[in-house]
């Protein structure tokens, strides 16, 4: 056994120590290797309980700790609780913040992240009241890492930098490791890497101090986080063999998992695709044998990259399959949709054009679903607004025609003993109804405002005040699209047409510059768009990063010219984000409109769904270009059902006329009609 095992398992052997130092022991080892902790924990457990308060209540909370890192979540949130208790009888402020913090690590387990935040703070507050400086410390980390949690970083730094200060006064090395690295960790969320690796440096010094593998193997774990944040992927990987080996010596199965996760994820990166899958068979195995379903869905899929990486798609594709199971079980849409992407393009660059589109159709319904759900909280949350003014509005006019009832009231007594007042006492109550009359009007004025605001802002776009797709629908219901030959100025018939467009890459815009650079870059897009289009064309935020455009009439030969219009203009623009210049391109699905594929026209939801497969045509084959419907050949040998089961498919055998339009110089491929609308 290595270094640390070895001293644990003496200290904890010999019954000789004082409790005390025995629990010390086992502290140090739960936090790395639970089972070993777990069964010490357990001999001693008759002597722990009928110890004093606070040796009971530190063996109470290191049992639950114990208990969390076997998985035994609803004992340990028995055990906090019995610990919570126990410090509420015997009025022991220390023994009340352990046990909240206790009970605050299993919510967090069960996810339930706002309950267990509330629970931290409060045991910070209770533990600052202490002189017991190691509680204080880490009291203030979990409350820091809360903040850190919900994205409150000024708080989150306020505290890590309290408890780093109190580490250093203390002046021993575990607790300034502890500070150091959730301070290294929080720095890596804020971007700020210099400062992280700063942090991290002086937390390596102060590890090498107390002998611990395991102190050690948690900063090499920060450190491979900090190196792929800052594109350094052979010190990340050095980081993860590093922190593995120092896992291995004291047999911590839980980091070594996610290490053997990590090293998988990394080999992935470097197309290294043998040596991803040596280590996510490794993470397999181990992730089996702990029974972590969450670890062991992500190895199957690094497993099943691994294979599509290497040309085995029927392995691949299963394996892959396999660990989206695992996350569609969960429900983590968001999860899933990064997933999917994932293997849409790992699809792709396995060859698998036919499965890389359904990958991106199933990542499209996620990513609308997650924008649906986004914009229906904007709205609730609008309408409550608006139901909470109108509420208020109901009350002051209540309180005022109590007013007025009481107004009336002393009039009538003021009648009775002052009869010579009477007219002076009417002309007062008529001025009264009078404005309030006035009051109403202006109040109901007020009232028509706001639901004119409501109804426009529930049929537009809060981001890029373009129409939403409700709008759109509620349109298309009504709206008449009729042909008209002859209306050009050529002499050619004027006809509807239908763009989709998605951005290309949008997915790795957000994780290279943030969600706010993403808003501003589909920002660009509304406005380059509406640039390019005319005011009577209407332009729709379709979904998270696609636009619909509709225009109503248009001449059929130009419909490949405004393709090439939207290819060109979008991808000229540059934005400015935080001095770093970032340009996009999308792909473009197209048709006119409508469309006739044999006696009857389509209706608009399958033209739509028609344009959406060109789309999809369109990121299979190379990005940034425009795949249009132009029309239908020997539709009487074919069906619509099986066009549109296979668009690519019903193209090369004739059914289907495409044009194709590049935003950008592209070698044709055979056998493929390249209009001649090229950028």
């Amino acid at each position: 056994m290595a270094a640390l095992c070895l001293v644990s398992t003496l200290a904890l052997a010999q019954a000789d120590h004082p409790l005390g130092q025995r629990l010390d022991a086992i502290r140090e080892a739960g936090r790395f290797v639970p089972p070993m902790a777990l069964s010490a924990l357990l001999k001693i457990e008759p002597e722990a309980r009928a110890a004093d308060a606070r040796t009971r209540g530190e063996f109470l909370f290191l049992l639950s700790m114990a208990k969390r890192g076997t998985a035994d979540i609803p004992a340990a949130l028995a055990l906090a609780e019995e610990l919570h208790k126990l410090g509420l009888d015997n009025k022991d402020n220390v023994i009340i913040a352990n046990g909240l913090l206790s009970k605050a690590y299993c919510l967090s387990r069960l996810n339930d992240l706002s309950g267990a935040h509330k629970l931290v703070w409060e045991a910070e507050k209770i533990a600052l009241t202490t002189n017991v400086v190691e509680l204080k410390i880490r009291a203030t980390i979990a409350a820091g890492d809360s903040y850190t949690a919900e994205g409150n970083f000024p708080a989150a730094v306020h505290k890590l930098q309290s408890a780093v200060q109190m580490a250093r006064q203390y002046g021993k090395p575990i607790e300034s490791v502890m500070a150091l690295n959730a301070l290294a960790i929080l720095y890596g969320h804020m971007k700020e890497y210099d400062k992280g690796f700063a942090a991290l440096e002086e937390a390596t010094v102060a590890a090498e101090k107390t002998n611990s593998p395991g102190r050690m193997a948690q900063l090499k774990d920060t450190e491979y986080g900090l190196a792929i944040e800052t594109e350094q992927p052979q010190r990340g990987l050095r980081a993860l063999l590093a922190g593995l080996s120092y896992q291995r010596q004291i047999g911590a199965d839980a980091m070594i998992t996610i290490s053997l996760v990590n090293l998988s994820d990394s080999y992935l990166k470097q197309h290294n695709y043998a040596k991803a899958l040596e280590y996510a068979n490794q993470a397999l195995e181990a992730a089996r044998r702990l029974k972590d379903e969450g670890s062991e869905a992500t190895a199957h899929i690094n497993v099943g990259e691994a294979y599509l990486g290497m040309g085995r798609l029927v392995d691949g594709k299963r394996s892959f399959e396999a660990g989206l199971t695992y996350y569609e079980k969960q429900g983590n849409k968001p999860e899933l949709q990064e997933l999917m992407h994932e293997y849409g393009e790992s699809l792709e660059r396995a060859g698998d054009m036919a499965g890389a589109v359904q990958a991106y159709h199933r990542e499209r319904a996620l990513s609308n679903e997650l924008f649906e759900k986004r914009r229906q909280k904007a709205t609730w949350e609008l309408q409550e607004k608006y139901e909470a003014d109108k509420r208020e509005r109901q009350i002051e006019l209540l309180r005022r025609e109590n007013q007025v009832k009481s107004t009336e009231l002393d009039n009538r007594r003021l009648q009775q003993r002052v009869w010579w007042l009477l007219a002076v006492v009417f002309a007062l109550v008529t001025a009264i109804i009078g404005i309030l009359y006035n009051k109403v009007r202006q109040a109901n004025a007020q009232l028509k405002v706001k639901n004119l605001e409501l109804k426009q802002q529930s049929s537009r776009d809060p981001l890029t005040s373009l129409y939403n797709r409700r709008h759109f629908q509620e349109f298309m219901r009504t709206h008449l699209q009729v042909e008209k030959r002859g209306s050009g100025t050529s002499g050619e018939e004027i006809v509807g047409a239908l763009f989709l467009l998605d951005v290309d890459h949008f997915k790795h815009v957000n994780d290279t510059y943030g969600h706010a650079a993403g808003d501003i870059v589909l920002k660009m897009i509304a406005e380059s768009m509406r640039d390019i289009l005319r005011e009577t064309d209407m332009i729709v935020r379709w979904g998270g990063e696609e636009f619909l455009a509709f225009l109503p009439a248009i001449p059929r030969s130009g419909v490949e010219e405004i393709a090439r219009r939207l290819l060109t203009g979008i991808s000229t623009h540059v934005v400015e984000y935080q001095g770093t210049q970032i340009t996009v391109n999308v792909s473009i699905g197209f048709a006119p409109f409508p469309l006739v594929p044999g006696e009857h026209a389509l209706p608009w939801e399958r033209a739509v769904n028609l344009v959406d497969m060109a789309l999809y045509l369109a990121k299979a084959h190379g990005r940034n270009r425009a795949y249009g419907v132009r029309g239908f050949a020997n539709f009487e040998n074919t069906s619509m059902e099986a066009i549109e089961q296979d668009l690519e498919r019903a193209w090369r055998a004739g059914f289907v006329e495409l044009s194709i339009v590049l935003g950008g110089w592209a070698e044709p491929k055979p056998g493929m009609a390249i209009s001649q609308a090229v950028a």
